[in-house]
């Protein structure tokens, strides 16, 4: 929630350049900004936070315990491959906190596409109704899942991969500048609040790279029912991801907003994890690293 919270005002411009928007696909991120608050307000900044706030919570603690408990798995199973533990326990926490919650992330999509001098719907509700009953049921709601679930894979991988290594090399080659002098009840150093947030902020910038443009497909595909234009998305994965690159190609089409992603993903790993490690701390359950 604190993480989502952070960057709402940037995830709405991000979805608004990705599906190409009428109205802010010539912009850029604070031309953007200053065309959302003067043609609507500035409370539009963070239309659609609601169900995101909604949805964040499950995703999260689902995320997070699905990776502690795939992480032990893992290194059970793959005792002489310790180097892959982290990137497959973070990609399989990934696609289960995903595919639990993916419905909401299509409502919110949708809410914060929808400019306020033309509303589609009027809230959480009325997406869902009408998404089922016009779109062809439950279907709908999972429209762009499988962009998703592969795109889940590499990001959510390489983002625990990437935290977890540079925690390790932070506590090793800098422990002085990067740890705090409080040790864990096993003598084990911790990071400092401001090593929790470049490492954090550096897994979301590399996991964001290697996944984007799945993520631009995903947005195609779930708001593509929202204009006649744009229909022709709806048609299925590929299909979605060759029409982007045909007609825009990889700069303005696969990594649309791009730019903005990594003004948006750097802070919202960063408070994410950092909270994730300072919880841990206040419940007595992080063990450290012991060199």
């Amino acid at each position: 929630m604190c993480s989502k919270t952070a960057v709402a005002p940037l995830d709405r411009i991000k979805i608004l350049l990705q599906a190409q928007h009428e109205h802010y696909k010539h912009l850029g991120v604070f031309s953007g900004f200053r065309e959302i608050v003067q043609r609507e307000n500035f409370f539009a900044l963070y239309k659609g936070n609601l169900v995101q706030m909604i949805r964040a919570v499950p995703y999260a603690a689902i995320q997070f315990t699905a990776y502690e408990q795939y992480k032990k798995y893992s290194e059970e199973s793959f005792k002489k491959c310790s180097q892959v533990n982290g990137f497959l326990a973070g990609a399989a926490a990934g696609v289960t906190a995903a595919a639990t919650t993916y419905p909401l992330d299509t409502i919110r999509a949708r809410l914060a596409f929808q400019v306020t001098s033309n509303p589609y719907y009027s809230g959480i509700k009325h997406v869902a109704v009408r998404m089922l009953k016009e779109e062809g049921g439950l279907r709908a709601l999972y429209r762009g899942f499988w962009p998703n679930m592969l795109g889940m894979m590499p990001y959510a991988g390489f983002s625990f991969y990437t935290f977890e290594k540079l925690k390790y090399l932070s506590i090793k080659y800098a422990p002085h500048y990067l740890c705090s002098e409080h040790k864990t009840n096993t003598n084990s150093l911790i990071l400092n609040i401001p090593a929790k947030l470049l490492c954090g902020g550096a897994a979301g910038a590399v996991a964001h790279i290697f996944s984007y443009p799945l993520d631009v497909t995903k947005r195609r595909m779930q708001l593509a029912m929202m204009n006649p234009a744009t229909y022709k998305y709806a048609s299925g994965m590929l299909p979605t991801l060759r029409m982007i690159y045909t007609e825009n190609g990889i700069v303005k089409g696969l990594y649309r907003g791009m730019s903005i992603n990594f003004l948006r993903a750097v802070p919202f790993m960063a408070v994410g994890f950092a909270t994730y490690e300072v919880m841990k701390q206040m419940l007595h359950l992080d063990t450290g690293i012991r060199l």
